[in-house]
C-alpha cells in the first residue's frame, strides 16, 4: 500500500489581492489620520526686523491677525468687533495667564489698528508676556 502526499505537485503562491487590500488599508488610515500644520492654513507675510532671533522652548499660545484683520486663536476665529466678547474668549484659556508666553503672528498688511486691538485684549485677559513674530530681513 502505497499512501501518496497530498501536495507533490502544489506549488507555493502569494495571494498579491489580499495584499493590496491591506496596503490600501493602511494608505486610507494614514491619509485619515494625518495633521496638518495649521500655519499653513493661514498666507501670512510677516514684517522683517533685524534683531536677533530668539529660539523658544516652550509651547506658546499663538494669536494670528491676517491681512483683513481677522484675529484667530489657533484655528478658531475670535470675534474682534465685540471688544468684550474677544476678552472673553482669551480669558477661557487654560493655564496661568501671568507666565503663559503669546506669540502675535501679525501679517505685515494687516491693519495696524487689529493688531493694537489684538495686544489690548491680551493684556486685559492677563497674559503680560507677549512677543511678536517677524521673519529675518532678507531672509525667508
Amino acid at each position: 500500500m502505497r499512501l501518496q502526499r497530498a501536495n507533490e505537485g502544489d506549488e507555493p503562491e502569494i495571494n498579491l489581492i489580499s495584499l493590496i487590500d491591506v496596503i490600501f488599508c493602511i494608505i486610507i488610515f494614514l491619509v485619515v489620520t494625518t495633521t496638518f500644520d495649521v500655519r499653513t492654513s493661514l498666507r501670512l507675510e510677516l514684517p522683517t526686523a533685524a534683531g536677533p532671533t530668539i529660539e523658544a522652548s516652550d509651547d506658546p499660545l499663538t494669536v494670528v491677525v491676517d491681512a483683513e484683520g481677522r484675529l484667530y486663536l489657533g484655528t478658531v476665529e475670535l470675534p474682534k468687533e465685540d471688544r468684550a466678547a474677544l476678552i472673553a474668549a482669551l480669558s477661557r484659556v487654560d493655564g496661568d495667564h501671568a507666565s503663559t508666553r503669546v506669540v502675535l503672528r501679525a501679517d505685515a498688511r494687516a491693519p495696524h489698528q487689529a493688531v493694537v486691538t489684538a495686544m489690548d485684549a491680551l493684556g486685559q485677559a492677563g497674559f503680560v508676556r507677549l512677543s511678536i513674530a517677524t521673519m529675518p530681513e532678507g531672509g525667508e
